[in-house]
């Protein structure tokens, strides 16, 4: 999907933060930071990780029956099979010692959610020689600030977000499901060159925020009820995410005027997300608006979390940046976000861009209250 310089670019960025850890070898095993770095993935179905030094090639160790196609998508030459009989980590305490590191230092990213406590034991048996370095949320933090190839690629999964709600909010009519809702938005994702179906949270909205994370099930929709739709698009793993509220029938005056200061809140919120600004003062733009005028009694979720590269790990969304009263940390340009609020049973997120001048939309709908004309 990127050109061999984008990979160039990483790897600067990576072997940076190894000098500054003093470290020898990179282990990497989180699987988004794996598709970022090398440009392939996999699933842990057995553990696998790929290992770049300071000074000389990278190699990627991994199970036989995925060694052809890491081939076929990684930039890396060097690529080690083991059989599904073996010991992951003792195959990688092999490769570590035959490539001349048995008393290097290893750098290795202790939050990535593909390293377990009983992984990160075992490797240390079985490299006993070397020492392990902890480099806590490098996998992460190497991927907050994308480059103009990724948000190339996220204003991509961003369209296809936009022609699917459109799509939905022309469709939908008293009678139909949240099932027949979610399958229009899965088939357009695939239509449209989305990675898979996924779709998000396609519910009945009740109550003021709590239907966010509602458990996908079959409602029937009527006259007056609220869809909320939550869009997040994958292409080439990088996904943009977008909500909006769709009314069966038309909207209240009641609801139109609730969605209009919601979405002025959100609004002064997403122009203020210029690079430099501090985090805490942008989320406090829309959680205390929201709180001192009425619209939500409480507010205790984020207004915005990262963006980015997402695979197959036991997290749906990136939290190691996100807008709330504790994030004392500023924005930097080329970070994105997902910045979303509730009230009334009313969803309206995006995806946006940090800019020098303030936050840019990728995602293009409307920014208002959807329903068939």
């Amino acid at each position: 999907m990127f050109a061999r310089d984008e990979y160039d670019w990483r790897i600067a960025k990576a072997r940076l933060a190894m000098a500054s850890a003093d470290v020898d070898v990179l282990l990497v095993d989180s699987g988004e930071l794996l598709a970022w770095l090398t440009g392939y993935t996999v699933s842990e179905t057995m553990y696998r990780a790929a290992f770049l030094p300071r000074d000389g090639k990278p190699w990627f160790v991994l199970r036989a029956l995925d060694e052809a196609p890491c081939r076929e998508k990684t930039w890396i030459e060097d690529v080690v099979g083991f059989a599904d009989v073996d010991d992951p980590c003792s195959v990688i305490a092999e490769q570590v010692r035959a490539r001349g590191f048995a008393k290097a230092r290893i750098g290795i990213d202790t939050h990535s959610p593909c390293h377990s406590a009983a992984t990160h034991a075992r490797l240390a048996t079985e490299c006993r020689g070397a020492r392990i370095v902890p480099m806590p949320g490098l996998s992460d933090s190497l991927r907050w600030v994308k480059s103009a190839a990724e948000v190339a690629v996220l204003r991509q999964a961003a369209a296809i977000a936009d022609k699917t709600m459109l799509a939905i909010a022309q469709t939908v009519r008293p009678g139909m499901t949240t099932r027949d809702a979610t399958a229009t938005a899965s088939a357009m994702f695939l239509q449209e060159g989305a990675d898979t179906g996924e779709v998000g949270p396609v519910v009945k909205a009740s109550g003021s925020h709590e239907f966010l994370h509602g458990i996908f099930k079959t409602d029937r929709l009527e006259e007056g009820d609220i869809l909320h739709v939550e869009l997040i698009p994958r292409v080439g793993n990088y996904s943009a995410r977008m909500m909006r509220p769709i009314v069966i029938g038309k909207p209240s005056l009641a609801m139109r005027e609730t969605a209009n200061r919601l979405i002025a809140l959100q609004d002064r919120q997403i122009e203020a997300m210029k690079a430099g600004a501090i985090a805490t003062d942008v989320d406090a733009i829309l959680r205390q608006g929201a709180l001192s005028q009425g619209l939500r009694p409480t507010y205790q979720n984020v207004t915005a979390y990262t963006l980015g590269l997402y695979t197959r790990t036991a997290r749906s969304s990136d939290f190691s940046r996100v807008l709330l009263p504790t994030s004392n940390w500023p924005l930097e340009q080329g970070m994105v976000f997902h910045a979303y609020t509730t009230a009334a049973g009313l969803g309206f997120s995006e995806s946006v861009l940090i800019t020098r001048a303030g936050g840019e939309r990728l995602t293009q709908v409307p920014r208002e209250i959807l329903f068939r004309e």
